[in-house]
């Protein structure tokens, strides 16, 4: 059996990848705040905004469970705060960003490779932007959560030569993260035309296509040799 754990599952990419995993050797368990209905997986729903909770969860689960051919994390889930100013922005907003987009990856990264020791293959997929290579005003948080996935890879890379670990750009996928870009005010959010314009011209990927193309990446025998990568140069 494969085990697959993947954030942020009840809508958008998450949902996507966690439905595409489904499979009759597949163990799936999504996370997030809400169930996806008629998703056919184990689904915790848990607030990655109070990550420890989601950690020791799995903690005890990976205790009880064993065997595994092969264990795969995919860290997906992230928050977009409000678009606009840092220093305009609801601080409960701004740490639930951080602590969803960088904290819970850290914390349940640690709590996966600790309990899965001895799994013969074992890949931690972290879902970054382009965004973390580029910076953008008016998001800040949400740029520096994803520079620090990638640099959070780059580094668990180096302790676990053992352990495929990749931190990838999934492209510009039509998701709800896009309409609150595309809905913000724009003299807060001086990029809100560029967003409307990537609808309007049909840059958009949908969830559904792009979960495809990163699962069949995340299964190829060479994920984990470019530990900074955009699924649009793979």
């Amino acid at each position: 059996m494969h085990l697959f754990i993947v954030t942020g599952s009840s809508r958008g990419l998450g949902a996507a990848m966690a439905e595409q995993l489904v499979g009759p050797d597949h163990t799936v368990i999504g996370i997030a705040r809400r169930a996806q209905a008629g998703l056919a997986a184990e689904q915790w729903t848990l607030d990655l905004a109070e990550p420890r909770v989601a950690v020791e969860r799995l903690q005890a689960w990976l205790a009880e469970h064993s065997g595994w051919q092969s264990a795969t994390l995919i860290n997906n889930a992230a928050l977009l705060s409000q678009p606009g100013p840092l220093a305009a922005t609801d601080l409960g907003e701004l740490s639930a960003a951080l602590r969803v987009g960088l904290e819970a990856p850290a914390l349940l990264s640690r709590a996966f490779l600790a309990g899965t020791a001895g799994v013969p293959t074992r890949r931690i997929l972290n879902i970054s932007s382009g965004l973390g290579r580029r910076p953008m005003a008016g998001s800040v948080a949400y740029c520096a959560v994803k520079a620090g996935l990638d640099h959070l890879s780059r580094a668990l890379a180096l302790e676990e030569p053992g352990v495929a670990i990749e931190s990838l750009a999934p492209g510009v996928i039509d998701t709800d993260m896009q309409v609150q870009l595309r809905g913000a005010d724009p003299a807060r959010f001086t990029e809100q035309a560029r967003f409307q314009g990537l609808k309007d011209g049909g840059q958009l990927q949908t969830a559904a296509a792009t979960a495809a193309t990163i699962l069949r990446y995340l299964l190829r025998p060479d994920f984990g040799k470019t530990v900074i990568s955009d699924i649009r140069d793979a």
